[in-house]
């Protein structure tokens, strides 16, 4: 049985921390699907970092746009931890700078559908960024609304989102059957 759960919280909350260890947990085959690009020095840094942090037994794919297209190479029933939805909306806005959102909401609604139809269990980490400044360029608002909405659409269908601040998952949605329980 598919099921989706999200990870947000601000940079540097443990919310990628907190995915793996959740990961961890379903002691199954589990793919680490990276979308972030080496593209400095700082970047390489934390990739290796993220990198030293994982189980030697979990693969590692990555691809910087195409998320929902490699989610539909994997073994049904698997659990492909997705780090993050962050850098994939960066990576498609930039890629289609003049008119991003037909990209991300396609690319979005993929995902949804693929980690449901190849029945896998997709972990997702992702920044929130509603909570902050308002940006003071025009890209970095447009960034900052194209991905609260892509939050959106993947946390209304999720079976759990936890918020991460200061390396405590906070439940914000529960499984839904643990939750009509709890109002009996």
């Amino acid at each position: 049985m598919s099921s989706i759960v999200l990870f947000t919280g601000g940079a540097r909350s443990g919310k990628s921390r907190r995915a793996e260890q959740y990961a961890a947990r379903l002691n199954r085959p589990v793919t680490y699907l990276a979308t972030a690009e080496a593209r400095d020095d700082e970047m390489r840094v934390r990739i290796a970092c993220h990198r030293a942090r994982r189980p030697p037994h979990w693969m590692t794919c990555e691809e910087p746009m195409y998320v929902a297209a490699t989610l539909s190479t994997m073994t049904p029933g698997n659990v492909v931890l997705l780090d993050c939805l962050s850098l994939l909306v960066s990576n498609l806005l930039l890629a289609h700078e003049h008119d991003p959102q037909p990209a991300i909401e396609r690319e979005v609604s993929a995902i949804v559908h693929v980690a449901r139809e190849r029945d896998l269990t997709l972990i997702a980490v992702t920044n929130e960024v509603g909570m902050g400044i308002v940006p003071e360029y025009p890209l970095g608002r447009v960034y900052r609304d194209l991905l609260g909405w892509a939050n959106q659409q993947i946390a209304a269908v999720t079976d759990e989102v936890y918020l991460v601040v200061c390396g405590i998952p906070v439940g914000v949605k529960a499984l839904e059957a643990a939750w009509a329980q709890s109002l009996e």
